[in-house]
């Protein structure tokens, strides 16, 4: 089996819109392996997010992320779950997030997109193991 990471980001969890995500997940086929509602602190932000330092938005998706608490899940499925776990998302901007995704369906602003998606197998171990350690990934 293949894992991800996704957070429902704190727009999500304010919004009260973790049942959905996690519904729709579940209902294409993916299992949910550990799930954690967790405020997210400046410092595991800024390691989540390292490849965006430097960059003019960081500081803007850093107070975000850590504004209030996030759900954070490890979700298995079988080969490349994270691609299906992003189309399920809808593509960054909901403005153009087709009909029936997560951010086509509940989302408006860019900035507060509900969710997030591991976007290879790379990424998918580094978040793993920032937000749940004590996984051994693959």
């Amino acid at each position: 089996m293949d894992r991800t990471l996704v957070i429902c980001k704190p727009d999500a969890v304010e919004r009260k819109l973790v049942g959905e995500i996690v519904s729709r997940l579940e209902r294409k086929g993916l299992r949910i392996v550990a799930m954690e509602l967790r405020q997210i602190d400046e410092a595991t932000a800024g390691r989540h997010y390292e490849e965006h330092q430097g960059k003019a938005f960081y500081g803007d998706l850093v107070a975000f992320i850590t504004r209030s608490p996030a759900v954070l899940m490890v979700v298995e499925g079988p080969e490349d779950t994270y691609k299906v776990v992003r189309t399920l998302m809808g593509v960054t901007n909901p403005r153009d997030a087709a009909p029936g995704t997560i951010r086509g369906d509940l989302a408006i602003e860019l900035t507060e997109n509900l969710v997030h998606g591991s976007d290879s197998p790379e990424s998918a171990k580094r978040e793993i193991d920032i937000f749940f350690p004590q996984f051994v990934t693959l």
